[in-house]
């Protein structure tokens, strides 16, 4: 994802920084010095970099620093303080209204920034908190936004409002209030239009429609891929339209980041949310310490719990667990395994949250290595999903031939699955043992 350079280049400052047993004066400059290179390098604002490198070190070259008795660790918890008030001390939420009242919120930004499809992002959330949120229609000009809105609000489960492109954005947002309020709506989300550029013609027509429609929330959606452009883009839209916040998508791209780092202190508005994927569900609530702690490579372990609390259905979980514990795991359990982990985002976005992750930086993760396993397991019948016993070469070739793979392969996948079968059952009696049910966990079948 974003910023897996800069965290690899600042942990080896950190690195260098641990391994002395005090530090000098020369010590913190030198070490900050190429703190501010990687900041630089990972496209930070350069205003943003110097004032974050002066505030480093005027604490961390305090005398209670320098003698203190780890003094490595108290300058990367000031690095990682700092980090966390730059973007942001806290996390910043939309507030919606209660009851019946009416939450409008208007996106805004720039073409190709993946606004409308992070418009219907945020109405999934909406919906899933229990509001009834409706989708505006407000983009008449780019060629099928409104056909691209409408799919995306029929994934979601949310209604569209649309006028066509033959109506100004501002009556079209007039009239979905009024439709709002008549089909108990409680969140408006206007997609406006979007250019290539900044222009007079858009600011123009946004600034018409807050002065006609009571705007709660003004919500920018920037494309982090630009890079320092995306700040300037963010802080072009603040000056003209007041934005309350910005929504950074692409974050999992393989971008610098620097955006994420710099708007805050640059707008003073907050981050609200970040697209960490193409899927209508990749939307995070924009966590100012998580991110912090993710960059500095100390993991996210919230997230992953969240991401998991979120996806893997407790009771099924219990019963994978009774089986678990005597043998009776089988291929439908190891498909239900693998699909939860892809709900998560795969293992590449579940190993990146954890602590340390930055240290497997040579371990080769390729989550499209597991589709030939799927392909083998999906080639069985239930029957030999459930009972892996049965199966006998002529079963096997005939599952080879159904995946598109080698014999050898089905063999393969066979054995492995016994043997986790068997550790599965040893280590659930080594950590539970009779009499202690409920002390042992698997997370995850393979």
């Amino acid at each position: 994802m974003a910023f897996d350079s800069l965290s690899e280049k600042l942990q080896n400052v950190f690195k260098n920084l641990r391994s002395k047993g005090r530090l000098t004066e020369a010590d913190v400059k030198t070490a900050m010095r190429e703190v501010k290179m990687a900041l630089l390098e990972a496209d930070v604002n350069f205003k943003v970099v110097k004032q974050f490198i002066n505030s480093v070190n005027e604490r961390a070259i305090g005398q209670d620093v320098l003698t203190g008795l780890n003094p490595g660790q108290m300058v990367i918890k000031i690095v990682n303080e700092e980090m966390i008030k730059l973007m942001g001390d806290t996390t910043t939420e939309i507030t919606l209204k209660h009851g019946s009242e009416i939450t409008v919120i208007m996106m805004c930004g720039l073409q190709g920034a993946g606004k409308t499809t992070t418009t219907a992002k945020l109405a999934g959330k909406f919906k899933q908190n229990g509001k009834t949120p409706l989708l505006v229609a407000c983009d008449v000009y780019r060629p099928a936004a409104i056909k691209q809105l409408q799919i995306n609000g029929e994934k979601q489960g949310v209604p569209v409002f649309s006028m066509g492109d033959g109506h100004k954005p501002v009556n079209i947002a007039k009239a979905a209030l009024e439709h709002a309020a008549k089909n108990n709506n409680n969140v408006i989300i206007l997609d406006t239009a979007g250019r290539l550029h900044i222009d007079e013609d858009m600011m123009a027509e946004l600034e018409e429609i807050k002065a006609n429609i009571a705007v709660d929330y003004t919500v920018l959606v920037v494309d982090s891929m630009t890079g320092q452009d995306a700040v300037n883009v963010a802080e072009t839209f603040n000056n003209r339209l007041s934005i309350d916040g910005v929504i950074l998508t692409k974050l999992d791209g393989d971008t610098r980041g620097g955006a994420a780092l710099s708007i805050k202190a640059v707008t003073g508005k907050p981050i609200l949310y970040a697209g960490m994927g193409e899927k209508l569900s990749d939307l995070e609530q924009f966590y100012p310490d998580r991110m912090a702690s993710r960059i500095l490579g100390m993991g996210d372990v919230l997230t992953l719990i969240e991401k998991a609390q979120g996806e893997i259905d407790e009771q099924k979980a219990k019963e994978l667990e009774k089986k678990i514990r005597k043998a009776e795991f089988d291929f439908n359990d190891f498909l239900e395994q693998m699909n939860q982990m892809k709900k998560m985002g795969g293992l590449s976005s579940i190993i990146s949250m954890l602590p340390g992750a930055g240290n497997l930086k040579d371990l080769q993760i390729d989550d499209d290595a597991m589709k030939p396993i799927e392909a083998i397991i999906y080639s069985m019948t239930m029957e030999e999903r459930s009972n892996p016993n049965i199966l006998n070469p002529s079963r096997k070739n005939r599952i080879a031939k159904g995946a598109g793979v080698d014999i050898s392969e089905v063999n393969r996948v066979v054995k492995q699955f016994e043997q986790s079968r068997k550790m599965m059952k040893q280590m659930s009696g080594m950590m539970g043992g009779k009499g202690k049910k409920g002390k042992f966990k698997m997370p995850f079948g393979f």
